[in-house]
């Protein structure tokens, strides 16, 4: 027995012609584009303006930024602007159910016209950019990213970026360094400038994602346009990989097209492309022992496999070393995998359940804060247990499966969850399936808790502006409502978590039934 469909209401079970089909969808296409416009307007009165941007002086920005009316306006836009985007993403789900012909081409469509007016917005929900700008002069400086953070440089905050920055080493891998010396060799290191170049770069990962998840999903005979859909269209990904500019967005777009080339038989393309994505952030070396047992090939010895893992990583790490000797920065990136960020956030696994361990401790007299530090060092050797066993387990069987599952573990057994890690694995997760059940059920919780959460987290208001209500109290009350309406009240996408009961939670079946085994055209 397969698992229940999405909720979808009865009049759109019977949607006659495929026109039709695609005419409904692309309502849900334009009220999403609504939904962008939104967060791009609301970003001008509390997006990430550095302080040494042009634009603090501009009119109609020190008009929405020093009243109070205009922050609440555009708090209320960007709060208002995600939801409907996330509404307007379900919705898309709803109308393409069963995927049909010309699906593909619909969600693509809205993957770009959601996109477009982020390109445009202030930085919102996050403003790592302007990390990358000091990380840029950094290296035309001279200096040592892997050794000296950007305090080191004059007038570093006046670029704008987080002073967490200030004394942090960089984490990225050395060919994004060579992208951040390039934008501020470009732009004189314009917060302005800079940015939209560091956007666009994302928006290269952005595009590698549109077309490679579909082909990867097609491999494994499972509808492209659901796992785009799934992976590209949810506003999660669209806000951190567009509007912030992460470069996570290039990580993920080489890795993703390296995993597929290595899956149809191109295996150093598939090398060189990973490596790339390590060069941008080294987290994805996580993938090197799945892309040497597809490249291994079917029924291969174990003899086999270790020449081969031997020689994916002499391939893969030699071109690292080789372009570290270019800068003279040597293999500095590895401090990121070998000496991770201390600390924890609340919300990841880890996190969360290491402050009951801590607090039961406590209430025993015992010692809380040592008992969660070891309970949390044991989930990330749990992670890295599962990523050997998975490596081991299973011979040629399932293999880019497994590598997102191991790679799932390894971000989700981790003390630090940024909003935006969740999106490293899950181009590979909807590429290989996804089923219609708790697992698609907790892909919509994840998203819209990460859009609500840094809907109301990152806000930028000027301290000297005196506001009766926080706007991040306004917004968070503004994302709780509008979720719980989603929730319990729109007839459209209420049944979404219920629909089917208990059963549709845990059915067994694969998603989307009737085009699960058909790729979509």
């Amino acid at each position: 027995m397969t698992a229940p469909g999405p909720a979808v209401p009865t009049a759109e079970l019977h949607t006659g012609s495929t026109a039709t089909v695609e005419l409904r969808a692309r309502v849900a296409v334009v009220q999403g584009v609504i939904g962008s416009l939104m967060m791009f307007l609301g970003s001008l009165g509390t997006g990430w303006i550095a302080n040494g941007s042009p634009m603090v002086r501009h009119p109609l920005v020190i008009e929405l930024r020093v009243n109070a009316w205009g922050v609440y306006t555009c708090t209320v836009l960007l709060t208002l602007g995600a939801m409907l985007l996330i509404r307007s993403w379900l919705r898309l789900g709803q109308r393409l159910r069963g995927w049909p012909p010309g699906s593909l081409k619909t969600v693509t469509m809205a993957v770009i016209a959601w996109s477009v007016p982020m390109l445009f917005c202030v930085p919102i929900y996050s403003r790592d950019v302007y990390a990358y700008i000091g990380q840029g002069r950094l290296m035309l400086a001279g200096k040592d990213p892997y050794v000296e953070g950007i305090s080191s440089l004059d007038n570093w905050f006046m670029l704008g970026a987080d002073p967490e920055w200030a004394q942090a080493r960089t984490p990225y891998g050395p060919y994004f360094l060579w992208i951040a010396a390039a934008v501020v060799r470009l732009t004189d290191a314009q917060p302005d400038l800079s940015v939209m170049l560091f956007r666009a770069a994302a928006y290269v990962g952005v595009v590698l994602c549109l077309v490679y998840v579909p082909k990867l999903a097609g491999l494994h005979n499972l509808n492209g346009a659901r796992a785009l859909w799934i992976s590209v269209a949810n506003p999660l990904f669209l806000i951190s990989f567009v509007a912030s500019a992460h470069n996570d967005a290039l990580m993920v777009g080489l890795a993703v097209a390296g995993v597929y080339f290595a899956a149809t038989k191109h295996p150093l393309l598939g090398i060189l492309l990973v490596t790339g994505s390590i060069g941008i952030k080294p987290i994805t070396i996580l993938l090197l022992p799945f892309i040497g047992l597809l490249w291994a090939g079917r029924n291969a010895s174990w003899l086999r496999r270790f020449v081969i893992w031997a020689a994916t990583a002499s391939l893969s790490f030699g071109i690292l070393a080789l372009s570290g000797m270019v800068d003279g920065l040597g293999l500095g990136w590895a401090w990121a995998l070998l000496d991770p960020t201390p600390g924890y956030t609340g919300y990841s696994p880890s996190g969360f359940l290491g402050q009951q361990v801590e607090r039961i401790g406590n209430h025993f007299d015992l010692h809380g804060d040592q008992m969660a530090a070891t309970f949390r060092r044991a989930l990330q050797g749990g992670a890295i247990l599962l990523v050997l066993v998975l490596m081991f387990v299973g011979g040629d069987r399932k293999i880019v499966r497994r590598m997102a599952v191991a790679f799932a573990a390894v971000v989700l057994l981790s003390p630090i969850i940024q909003p935006w890690y969740i999106l490293w694995f899950l181009p590979l997760l909807a590429a290989t399936g996804i089923k219609d059940n708790w697992q698609i059920r907790s892909i919509y919780i994840v998203i819209t808790f990460f859009v609500v959460f840094g809907a109301q987290d990152q806000l930028s208001v000027w301290p000297f502006i005196n506001l009766s209500v926080s706007v991040s109290q306004v917004a968070f009350v503004i994302a709780v409502a509008f979720t719980l309406y989603l929730a319990l009240i729109d007839p459209r996408t209420r049944t979404l978590l219920t629909h089917g009961g208990w059963r549709g939670w845990f059915g067994h079946g694969p998603a989307w039934p009737s085009t699960e085994l058909r790729p979509s055209r």
